[in-house]
């Protein structure tokens, strides 16, 4: 189910269904299309550090753009955001310095230091979607890549569900 955007339409999301494997994409709040996705090679539960392979849970935007990238195009995600970082704070991943910084980042809506304990890199490419084999990204083919970045430009809203 594709279509172009039509005139008019903006509000662009996406949301993104773990256990069901799909990633759905919205103009003004309607369905535009849905994708079959791939995960982290240890999809269940929520990110937590660096090298979990899981893919993670909750609010995020799009934070970077890459057209040169390994896997067709990525869309880089402000993982951590400041619930994963208050979270690897209160847990002992990273020390405050870290956490204070992060969160700084994100109120100024951009791209969270990538290199803490907590991990980072996560974002929506190609590659292909047939198995999860990621470290923590959400995988698609490269054809429906290429709609999704069509339709989207940074900032754009991305909600991650189990």
């Amino acid at each position: 189910m594709e279509r172009k955007i039509q005139v008019g339409e903006k509000n662009i999301a996406i949301v993104v269904y773990k256990e069901k494997r799909i990633l759905e994409l919205y103009g003004d709040e309607k369905l535009i299309g849905s994708f079959k996705i791939a995960l982290g090679g240890s999809p269940i539960g929520d990110k937590d550090k660096e090298g979990d392979k899981k893919t993670p849970e909750g609010k995020y935007c799009i934070c970077t753009r890459n057209d040169k990238s390994k896997y067709k195009l990525f869309l880089g995600l402000n993982y951590p955001n400041l619930e994963d970082s208050q979270r690897g704070f209160q847990n002992g991943l990273i020390e405050e310095i870290a956490f204070e910084e992060i969160k700084k980042e994100i109120e100024c809506r951009k791209r969270p230091d990538w290199s803490t304990p907590l991990g980072g890199a996560v974002g929506i490419h190609g590659g292909g979607n047939q198995s999860d084999w990621t470290s923590g990204c959400i995988a698609l083919s490269d054809d429906d890549i290429e709609i999704i970045w069509e339709y989207t430009k940074m900032n754009t809203p991305v909600e991650i569900y189990i």
